[in-house]
């Protein structure tokens, strides 16, 4: 109990020490005393035995969730997994799994990794480890099993399509990288494109080797769309790596802390590469930061869509257990001195993420930008907007085509990761031998109507009720999406993309369209049109 009254004490005056003044009140010391008052009575009265550890949790959520929707209380347990993210690796046995019919499913392993080296393939089935029965474990669930320290053994037995017995592997976890960068090669002979799905511990490093994989290039796509954010120095390296020496990339405000202003010490690496950056709705934070700054220094062209706005900064504080709070100390401003978070209501977190999609719906563009307070970039003095966000410089709208209700029900019952996998099981080894690299494939395979025919086969044994006249909308779709999901476990992660950025994305096409004809397009969008 003690533990338990001690974290709570850290807490409370971890809060009030952000503010000394606010913190001498005696106001302030009536409140804590308050709340160690009943915490005392709940242990030593209530009529049942009272576990306080989770009470306490909930208290210092309670108390989070009352303020602004990105000041938040992490437990240990998730705390380990935010380490492992940002630092950039664990130790474990290095897969990419998939839960499917109550089964791990091994979609591909991390090349020079432990699996890799005793021999686990795509497709294998987990169903045992250890002494633990795997079936029916949650997606949650598996990490804690499957990770440990480096130099542990981990006993797997596994179900092998083909084979009629299981197969037991004994695997030493070791170190395993954690990559941000999903993708990086040339689109064309001199335009590149490299994607980066958040912002870790190795996120510039990894950045740098994939654009120096690519030589020299005329123009570079960075593709920010879904990345959710991370560590702020590698925001300010990576924007940094396009920009000259001195020029602001962010700076912070806040009442308790003093401003802060993150400038590049040294000319950028890439200071004359032609630059679009893509972005949407679920762009926040780290991503904001590097997308506004190339949009304030007028240094590249943003397409896409309305990006997040989360442009508080958190200060995380951990209490001891392994738990930690991150509490929210100021506020991000881009270089034309832009406020990157959208309005929000003190303890309205759930209202507030629900007004995400509304805030970036491209329809309403129009009238936020009448509403929106202007400013002017840093080089050519042409108008952008705060508000909340960053606003593109071409807008280009959800692509909903071939999106149906059949589609997102074969999507939301497994339909097409089932048939994927059932495919591979039977097709893996005619594949590799017809298809040896991955421009072998995708300029040959296809998915045929025959295939399309028994993926609504499968629909019909998981309820999903055959619809032919939705099947045909979203016919070209599923056939890309097959091809893509297919290519990954083939070839990795990168070749998904590159099956789809080249079939079926429009901000991608509209990018290779901006920089192949930079004189045309490009640079008209950065001149002020007054």
């Amino acid at each position: 109990m003690h533990r338990h009254l001690r974290k709570l004490l850290l807490i409370l005056f971890t809060i009030f020490s952000l503010s000394p003044l606010l913190a001498q009140r005696a106001a302030d010391a009536v409140q804590i005393q308050k709340l160690l008052s009943v915490y005392r009575k709940l242990a030593e009265l209530y009529v049942d035995e009272v576990d306080m550890a989770p009470l306490t949790e909930e208290a210092i959520r309670g108390m989070l969730e009352e303020l602004d929707p990105h000041s938040a209380y992490i437990d240990a347990d998730e705390m380990r997994s935010v380490v492992a993210s940002f630092e950039g690796g664990f130790s474990g046995i290095g897969i990419e799994f998939s839960v499917l019919r109550d089964t791990i499913h091994v979609v591909n392993t991390i090349a020079g990794g432990p699996a890799e080296h005793v021999g686990i393939r795509p497709n294998d089935r987990i169903v045992r480890i250890d002494t633990v029965d795997a079936v029916g474990f949650r997606t949650a669930d598996i990490p804690k099993h499957l990770r440990g320290k480096t130099g542990s053994h981990v006993e797997l037995d596994i179900v092998r399509p083909g084979v009629a017995d299981k197969l037991h592997f004994a695997v030493v976890r070791d170190k395993i990288p954690l990559n941000t960068v999903d993708a990086a090669y040339l689109a064309t002979d001199s335009i590149g494109y490299i994607k980066i799905n958040r912002f870790g511990r190795t996120t510039l490093s990894e950045f740098r080797s994939g654009y120096e994989k690519l030589g020299p290039l005329r123009g570079l796509i960075l593709d920010l769309r879904g990345n959710s954010g991370g560590l702020l120095e590698q925001a300010v390296g990576l924007a940094g790596f396009f920009l000259p020496r001195d020029a602001t990339i962010v700076s912070t405000e806040g009442r308790a802390v003093p401003p802060k202003t993150f400038r590049m010490e040294q000319d950028g690496e890439a200071c004359d590469v032609r630059l679009v950056v893509l972005i949407d709705e679920s762009s926040a934070s780290a991503s904001e930061i590097v997308a506004g700054a190339i949009q304030d220094w007028d240094r590249g062209i943003v397409i896409g869509r309305s990006s997040f706005g989360k442009g508080l900064v958190q200060r995380q504080i951990e209490l001891g257990d392994g738990s930690a709070v991150r509490i929210t100390i100021a506020r991000y401003h881009t270089p034309s001195g832009r406020i990157i978070q959208r309005p929000y209501k003190k303890g309205k977190r759930q209202e507030y993420y629900q007004n995400h999609l509304r805030h970036s719906d491209d329809i309403a563009q129009d009238s936020l930008d009448a509403a929106a307070p202007a400013y002017r970039t840093l080089r050519t003095g042409r108008m952008v907007y705060g508000g909340g966000g960053i606003r593109p410089d071409v807008r280009i709208a959800d692509d909903t085509t071939g999106f149906t209700d059949y589609h997102a029900a074969l999507i939301r019952r497994g339909v097409v990761n089932e048939y994927v996998v059932n495919f591979l099981d039977r097709e893996r080894t005619r594949l590799e031998r017809n298809y040896p690299t991955f421009e072998h494939f995708d300029r040959k395979f296809t998915i045929s109507d025959a295939q399309l025919d028994k993926l609504a086969n499968l629909g019909d044994k998981h309820a999903v009720e055959r619809d032919a006249e939705a099947m045909d909308v979203s016919a070209p779709l599923l056939r890309m999406q097959l091809k893509a999901l297919i290519a990954q476990r083939l070839f990795g992660t990168e070749c998904f993309y590159r099956v789809v950025n080249r079939t079926h994305d429009e901000p991608f096409r509209r990018a290779l369209e901006v920089l192949g004809n930079w004189e045309q397009q490009g640079e008209p969008l950065l001149e002020n049109r007054g």
